[in-house]
């Protein structure tokens, strides 16, 4: 947990540690700013920038998701468990869909010298499912175990934008995670970037980060982020004093977890509905090493009190191919708009600890009401 509470600016540094979050520090729309949208050039596009369609009356439907969030970072360890092997990976907070190929394919080296090829992995979100085909890839029988399957987990609900952001406190977690932190990410941004295409719902976008705080630039994930250049008062179109313009990877959550499902049937893993009361259901399992993928389960099965839920609300709208970009910033909390082909996202919020599952109207209500003040100079 937590020692001391952080104010609102320091733990969105914190749980960033990176340029997003600490654009995002001070972002607040204010659309009598100065601002210009003619001659702005988009760097990636020559198409103008069109507004997103934003009202309460186009809203589809509202989600909420929880993300599985530690303080001191996610959790990559193997132990001894009972005759069995227990090897962890949970606990990714924002960051469970790009760290996913990194984060575990450090939890399968942890058995890489195992005589055995033969594994359970109990929960089947996106780290569940990427550990499964890693393993396969390796030669590996796997049988994945969850009282849910994929589209009812908190994967299937993430906005899907590459960015290890909230998946830390950098005053609590140590040097050795940072590490980790920094390995997990180089393999899967290096992963998904040779799987952009169609198959897995992966392509590259525009991303402008915006907010009133001058960015300085680096950053521990700088260099993930190609074509990046920073705009100062009065160069962008957006109401708030700098906007970043990058280039980074949309995963459509959706098809991404929809096809990793098929290819692990289709190399022979099986999914069985389960649901696990406690550490001894677990050693009934005929696998002799065992994968827990179950991030916030991780909590009561495994008695992991420094894990808590991180709620995010998000609000859906139908997709516009006119808008072919992504917006992060410009609100009084997370604000941020995907555009993908399945919808356009409209978020979010992080508040730690809420484990209410029910969309708040009232959240609803700003983020509708920040979006639209934020393009409104469009």
């Amino acid at each position: 947990m937590v020692n001391k509470p952080l104010k609102r600016r320091a733990f969105m540094q914190g749980i960033g540690a990176g340029t997003l979050a600490a654009s995002l520090a001070a972002c607040t729309a204010s659309p009598t700013k100065t601002t210009t949208n003619k001659g702005f050039q988009r760097p990636f596009s020559r198409k103008p920038m069109v507004a997103p369609k934003i009202s309460a009356n186009n809203i589809v439907t509202e989600i909420v998701g929880h993300r599985p969030y530690r303080p001191e970072g996610f959790v990559v360890r193997s132990e001894a468990f009972g005759n069995k092997t227990l090897v962890h990976n949970y606990g990714h907070g924002g960051g469970g869909i790009s760290l996913s190929w990194g984060s575990s394919a450090l939890a399968v080296n942890e058995v890489a010298n195992s005589e055995t090829k033969e594994a359970a992995i109990i929960g089947c979100g996106v780290m569940g499912l990427t550990t499964a085909r890693l393993l396969q890839e390796a030669g590996w029988k796997v049988t994945l175990y969850t009282k849910a399957m994929p589209r009812f987990t908190t994967s299937q609900v993430a906005g899907g934008e590459w960015g290890p952001y909230s998946v830390h406190d950098p005053l609590v977690s140590s040097s050795t995670f940072k590490t980790q932190l920094q390995q997990a990410a180089k393999i899967a941004h290096s992963t998904f970037a040779k799987m952009v295409g169609k198959d897995y719902g992966i392509q590259w976008k525009e991303l402008y980060t915006a907010g009133d705080t001058e960015p300085d630039g680096e950053g521990p994930f700088r260099q993930y982020y190609p074509y990046t250049h920073v705009y100062g008062p009065a160069q962008h179109p957006f109401p708030t004093d700098y906007c970043t313009s990058s280039a980074t990877m949309l995963v459509e959550t959706t098809t991404f977890l929809r096809r990793l499902v098929t290819d692990i049937r289709l190399s022979g893993g099986e999914f069985i509905i389960r649901d696990f009361k406690d550490k001894d259901d677990i050693h009934s399992l005929a696998e002799p090493i065992v994968f827990n993928c179950t991030g916030l389960g991780s909590r009561a099965l495994f008695n992991d009190e420094g894990i808590m839920p991180a709620k995010g609300q998000l609000v859906l709208l139908p997709p516009d191919p006119a808008v072919d970009y992504l917006t992060v910033g410009g609100g009084s909390d997370v604000l941020y708009m995907f555009s993908r082909n399945d919808y356009m996202i409209l978020g979010g919020t992080f508040k730690l600890n809420d484990w209410t599952t029910k969309p708040d109207p009232v959240e609803t209500a700003r983020i509708v009401s920040e979006s639209q003040a934020f393009f409104s100079t469009l």
